[in-house]
């Protein structure tokens, strides 16, 4: 059994998948297994300069958290903020130690009910992480126990692998079916 308590970091695409940030939340919250943060709608002026949102991510909301979360709906592969979500969170930095990175396939993913994925649906970034073994991708559980293992793994990879953070950042947000290198 799992007993370590840490701080997760949840990207998403807001306006499709809130609901299941919502639920995923009510199940840590309630197994008090994790302590979640997510950047909400209008939490950071969207006016300001692209490094400057960054780095407002990285010191503001990424900062003590030691797991990063991906939900992967339909579309949050296109999401700018989601890229720069996870480029941040597995960053080194001397504000921040660089976090664990998992991914979980929600309901509302096409392929979802035959536990499959594209790995050109999902952000290119988690991807890349998940090519060289930093990251590791799951499809949605409800089952706390379960989320607490696949966070305390992450935990754990951190050490065990280097990310790869090579990719260019995207600088806006993508449209199309699938992402292309």
């Amino acid at each position: 059994m799992v007993s370590s308590v840490h701080k997760v970091f949840v990207s998403y695409h807001h306006a499709n998948d809130q609901a299941y940030r919502n639920k995923f939340e009510e199940i840590l919250r309630d197994s008090e297994i994790s302590i979640l943060k997510s950047v909400q709608l209008g939490d950071i002026d969207e006016n300001l300069k692209t490094e400057t949102i960054r780095q407002k991510i990285r010191d503001d909301y990424l900062s003590d958290s030691t797991v990063t979360i991906v939900l992967i709906g339909t579309e949050t592969w296109k999401r700018k903020h989601v890229d720069w979500e996870i480029g941040s969170s597995i960053r080194h930095t001397e504000k921040n130690s660089r976090s664990g990175l998992l991914g979980i396939i929600l309901p509302s993913y096409p392929s979802y009910k035959e536990n499959k994925y594209n790995p050109y649906t999902i952000p290119p970034r988690l991807n890349d992480n998940l090519e060289c073994d930093y990251a590791k991708i799951y499809p949605w559980n409800d089952n706390p126990q379960i989320l607490k293992e696949w966070i305390h793994d992450a935990y754990n990879r951190r050490f065990k692998a280097n990310p790869n953070n090579v990719r260019p950042s995207f600088g806006q947000n993508r449209s199309g079916d699938r992402w292309f290198d």
